[in-house]
Formats: C-alpha cells, structure tokens, sequence
C-alpha cells in the first residue's frame, strides 16, 4: 500500500507543479513580449525493492517557445518591436545583462533610457542610454536613438544612442526566475548589426490561451485521478488492518 501510496502521491504533486507552469503562461497572456514556458513529463524509475517497471512521473520545463508574437500598433515612439530572432538587451539588478522581447521603454526622471518594469536598456557600447531633454524621439530600424534638441531646428537631430540588439544562437538563451533570457555562463553577447526594431509597434505574448486553458483541465483531471488513488490506497489498508485484527 505504500508503494502505491508514493506513486499517487508524486503524480498529484508533479500535475500541481505542471499546472503552475501552463498557469503562469495563461495568467502572462497580455504581457507584451511574454515567451511560454514549456512544460512535459517523463517517466522516472523508482529505484529500490519492487518490480523494475515500476516508475512514476516527473515534470518539468524543457524550454521556453521563443517563437514571435503578434505585433501590436501604439504610434508610440518609445514602443519598439524586436524583429525576427534578435532581442533587446537591459541590466538586471545584479549587474549582468538580460534579454527581452517587452520593447515598451520610458525615460525616467534622471534622463535615463528604462523598460516599463524600471531595468535600464543597455546601450550598443555596453552602458546604461542616456536621453537629453528634447522636443522629438526617434528610434530608428537599427535600434539608433534620434532626438531633436530643445529649441532647434526641424531637421535638427542628433544620435544620443544605439539599443544594444543581440541575435544569439538557437538554444543558448534560457528564461530565469525573473523571467528574462539569459545565457548559461552569464557572459553578455556581442551586438547583432542585422538585428533591427520597429518603431511604434509592441510584440504580443505569444501564449495560446486555448491550449492553456486545455492542459490545466487536463491536469486537473488528472490531479483527481491521484487523489481517488490515494483515498483507494487508504481505504484497502484500512481492510487489511481489520482483517490482521480478526485472525
């Protein structure tokens, strides 16, 4: 009965955590720039005395679908889309670079170039962008930064800085806790010239939320599957024990 027990137990235990993933994808349906997490199960043998075939289910999330999302037009000049493969690049608070796809900027009170949860946008030298007040903000297809200075003329523009596009190869970005892509050693990247952003535009979440919604039904099914298991296990070792009591 123990054995039996185990099995029920950690199969409810892995469709909770699978059904925290497809959650947390279907709660980030809205979030611009939100890639889903991929989740799977695989069978793990249990290792001790019984039969060899005797194995129970672990979750996990493989990877994360980097695939592009819809774009979204804002007419804003600070929104810009990440085109095909590429990805912005900002500061996380520990000092090492992260990539995004939330192209939704704004320039915070001390002039600096920021995304809208407050991480600065890196630069193409490497360094945090700084915005001079100005009467107009441009940013062009290769990610360069174009204003007109106050009180100058209409042509009058000036390249104040450059995103730092990045075009990584497939598989060597991973989505962390915080949920930017990094790199496996941390090691930022080196800017991508072919690499280019679209101004005015947001990327969706690339979230399907009918699949979602689907594999949380799924999992929950089979959540109480687990627990009809666990109450059966209960119940026959509460016969046996009465059956040891009248012999």
């Amino acid at each position: 009965m123990d054995k039996m027990l185990f099995l029920s137990m950690t199969g409810a235990r892995e469709n909770m955590y699978s059904q925290r993933a497809h959650s947390n994808n279907l709660a980030n349906v809205n979030t611009t720039g939100f890639k889903t997490d991929l989740a799977q199960a695989r069978a793990m043998q249990v290792f001790g005395e019984g039969h060899p075939t005797r194995v129970y289910a672990q979750s996990e999330r493989p990877a994360t679908l980097i695939d592009s999302g819809e774009l979204i037009e804002t007419g804003r000049s600070l929104d810009v889309a990440v085109q095909e493969d590429g990805w912005l690049t900002v500061q996380k608070p520990d000092g090492t670079e992260g990539y995004t796809r939330a192209g939704k900027l704004q320039v915070t009170a001390a002039n600096q170039l920021v995304t809208g949860n407050g991480l600065p946008v890196i630069g193409a030298g490497g360094g945090p962008i700084i915005i001079p007040p100005n009467e107009k903000l441009e940013i062009g297809l290769d990610g360069s930064i174009n204003i007109k200075p106050l009180g100058g003329q209409e042509n009058d523009l000036e390249i104040v800085g450059r995103l730092k596009l990045v075009n990584p190869e497939n598989g060597t970005l991973f989505k962390g806790l915080d949920g930017l892509m990094r790199t496996d050693d941390q090691e930022p990247l080196d800017p991508a010239v072919n690499v280019q952003v679209r101004s005015g535009f947001l990327e969706s979440s690339n979230v399907n939320a009918v699949h979602e919604m689907t594999s949380i039904i799924s999992l929950s099914r089979q959540f109480e599957l687990n627990i009809k298991m666990m109450k059966t296990a209960q119940e026959t070792g509460e016969a046996a024990t009465r059956i040891m009591k009248l012999s």
